[in-house]
């Protein structure tokens, strides 16, 4: 019983440090995003499409390696490819897309807070799918995000914004892309597994993006720095080790622990932005997140709830 005690501990403390450091890890591979776009010309397609690709090959590999089985399955079902491409170029490339350009356009911090509108969104789909009303949960988070949304563009001003029109307009578009990442691939990753789709979305939109780009003919005019943050920011931590450990806290703790520890994101984007990159947040600016983030916390289901959730 001890030792069955010391276990279940052990699995539980590694599945919240595994999704605390999945969390850090996208966070930070927001700043890296935030500081090619402000110290290079650089177009967000091209990095996406470079990152889509390079961390699509390492997890496919990853993939082979833990679910040889579900993964080389889902590639024999032509239904399975077309649902898996579908998944690929209008929720993950567009979601990744979106969240660039929304950092372009404004700050990793704010661009990331507000893409947690997604989670409302996507309560409001549902319930128009069931053809029911929000609970009062439901309908406490939409204030929240309301509220929290118009707290941080216009600081309590509405004749002003203190966002710019794109920041604003992108980061809304993301959100958007974000619930479209959510529900598109649930069925998918029911029956073949989180890792194995995901992983093929990410190598299917690499390839598609860096075809109609040509992004083999594009030099984006980086230095040694330049390259050290695409790659080690944001493929290797802000993809590969944010996607591997995010998965493996699944596993260890379910989907809504995992969900709630991770949005530890927002917070790790905006220090790095703060700390790092120099970017100034008023205090109204602070309120408006908490209000945002808080619907993470008023939307989450009981324990022991099973969704597998894909996170950005």
């Amino acid at each position: 019983m001890l030792l069955l005690c010391a276990m279940t501990i052990s699995k539980n403390i590694r599945g919240f440090c595994f999704a605390l450091l999945g969390g850090i890890s996208w966070g930070f591979s927001g700043a890296c995003a935030q500081y090619l776009f402000h110290h290079y010309n650089v177009d967000p397609l091209w990095v996406s499409s470079v990152r889509m690709l390079c961390a699509g090959i390492v997890l496919c590999a990853f993939a082979l390696a833990i679910a040889r089985g579900p993964f080389l399955a889902m590639w024999r079902n032509r239904n399975t490819v077309a649902s898996l491409v579908i998944f690929s170029v209008f929720g993950l490339a567009s979601c990744q897309i979106t969240y660039l350009l929304a950092i372009q356009n404004s700050n990793a911090g704010t661009a990331t807070v507000i893409q947690y509108i997604a989670p409302v969104l996507v309560v409001l789909y549902l319930c128009v799918r069931s053809h029911r009303r929000p609970l009062k949960r439901e309908v406490l988070a939409i204030a929240l995000v309301m509220m929290g949304t118009f707290l941080v563009a216009t600081h309590g001003n509405p004749n002003s914004l203190a966002l710019t029109p794109a920041g604003l307009f992108w980061s809304l578009v993301s959100a958007v892309t974000y619930a479209m990442y959510t529900l598109i691939p649930r069925r998918l990753m029911l029956h073949y597994g989180s890792v194995p789709v995901v992983a093929g979305a990410l190598l299917i939109g690499g390839i598609i993006l860096s075809i109609v780009l040509q992004s083999w003919t594009v030099n984006p005019g980086f230095d040694f720095s330049g390259w050290l943050l695409l790659f080690f920011g944001l493929v290797l931590f802000g993809t590969i080790i944010g996607f591997t450990l995010y998965f493996q806290a699944v596993k260890d703790i379910g989907a809504t622990k995992t969900g709630i520890v991770a949005s530890i994101e927002t917070v790790s984007a905006t220090m790095f932005a703060v700390l790092w990159l120099g970017t100034s947040f008023s205090w109204i600016d602070i309120v408006g997140f908490v209000f945002i983030m808080a619907t993470v916390f008023v939307l989450a289901k009981h324990p022991g709830d099973g969704d597998i959730k894909a996170e950005d």
